[in-house]
């Protein structure tokens, strides 16, 4: 199956566009004032502690997300989207009010409410997208989702921050608001028939356990999620290189940023070769071929060459969203509806928290030791990360051939 006929498929089912597009919409306007917001800090206090603090704030609910996403089973998915987009739109627009250090405070909190907000959104849109567009067109959707996400990436900030520079941080803000408003209209003309949330007697922290046991119990799920958590805190240490990777080339501190940008190239054609490569290969030997490539791309870095470095910034950005493919497709097949709010939740907390580790403990160890010593050791973890999960899918494929072939002698 070609990859334009596999775009072509995606964009012509109705709510598989609906939900893209409002996929693009919403992600503009959330890297814009995700670049913003540290500027912002920056310039009303001076400090870059604060500054980074801003990212921090959005990734801090991640470590409540098996509870937060227990929410996404207990409300119909679209109404909760539709509410989540319009309460968020009110909630930046309180931003405007940020004029002072001594108002900062409101900032941080908006930005802590749009991160519980956004893990909230994420299980619900992977629960309500199941019901929606059918389990042939997960790959591909999941796939095209992260090639708009990470391209996204590459033009909003820029847009956000020529509109900073000429309306200040309240400018920024309601673009984000208006961003959010049209997506929860896209979100409300989605047409998916629901069922009843159904609440366990237990309650909600039951509910939530309930989801955990599944996904630490599923013989596929928990490897493939485990994996992409390993990956995931090995490229977070491997991004706090990047600065000493560029000063080791002679270029200035700015060139990271040309590095970013050829990583996210990378990322968005991934996406486009993902469904198609998904059901060729499978979801372990898929995540397994991306942490192998992503494995290469990190040691390569320890080479002291700018062509190698953008090289490998390519071949990392190809190969670390395979991972995150392969799990969030694979929890949406093998998890029952009413369970999969908060078992995508409880997916994506371990899959993200260690980016949020890797990146404290990272900054740490580039002290003490440079990249031509941490590149190739994290490279080899990676690799040492990418050789069971493959042989778990080899041994899986042997294993379903051969029920197949006792089934039917013939």
């Amino acid at each position: 199956m070609t990859t334009s006929w596999t775009v072509a498929r995606v964009v012509r089912d109705r709510d598989a566009g609906l939900y893209l597009t409002a996929v693009v919409v919403s992600g503009f306007g959330t890297s814009a004032l995700w670049l913003a917001s540290g500027v912002w800090v920056k310039d009303l206090t001076g400090s870059d502690g604060l500054a980074a603090l801003c990212a921090a704030a959005l990734w801090a609910p991640t470590l409540a997300g098996p509870a937060l996403g227990t929410l996404a089973d207990r409300v119909r998915r679209r109404t909760l989207l539709v509410a989540g987009d319009l309460g968020l739109a009110g909630a930046v627009l309180a931003l405007c009010m940020v004029d002072s250090p001594g108002r900062l405070w409101l900032l941080f909190a908006v930005l802590v409410v749009y991160g519980a907000t956004g893990v909230v959104q994420d299980a619900a849109e992977s629960a309500l997208l199941s019901a929606a567009v059918g389990p042939e067109l997960l790959a591909d959707v999941n796939g095209l989702r992260m090639t708009l996400t990470e391209g996204m990436k590459l033009v909003a900030p820029l847009t956000g921050a020529g509109l900073y520079a000429v309306y200040g941080g309240a400018g920024v803000a309601c673009l984000d608001a208006a961003t959010f408003a049209a997506a929860a209209g896209l979100c409300a003309l989605l047409r998916v028939r629901e069922e009843r949330p159904v609440r366990s007697a237990g309650g909600w922290w039951a509910e939530t356990a309930e989801g955990a046991r599944h996904l630490w119990g599923h013989p596929a799920l928990r490897p493939l999620v485990l994996a992409g958590g390993t990956t995931m805190l090995l490229a977070a240490l491997n991004s706090t290189t990047l600065y000493a990777v560029v000063d080791r080339l002679g270029h200035p501190p700015t060139f990271v940023g040309v590095l970013y940008a050829v990583q996210g190239a990378g990322s968005v054609a991934v996406g486009l070769v993902s469904g198609p490569a998904l059901r060729r290969l499978g979801a372990g030997r898929f995540a397994a071929a991306g942490i192998a490539l992503t494995a290469l791309a990190v040691a390569a870095r320890a080479v002291a060459s700018t062509p190698v470095a953008l090289v490998a910034s390519a071949a990392g950005g190809l190969g670390l969203p395979c991972v995150l493919i392969a799990a969030l497709t694979a929890v949406q097949r093998a998890t029952p509806g009413p369970l999969l709010g908060r078992v995508t939740a409880t997916a994506n907390a371990l899959l993200f928290t260690p980016n949020v580790l890797g990146l404290a403990a990272g900054a740490g160890l580039v002290e003490m030791a440079g990249p031509g010593l941490l590149c190739p050791v994290y490279g080899l973890v990676l690799l040492a990360t990418a050789v069971p999960l493959a042989q778990r899918a080899d041994r899986a494929a042997r294993t379903a051939a051969r029920s197949v072939s006792e089934a039917n002698p013939a």
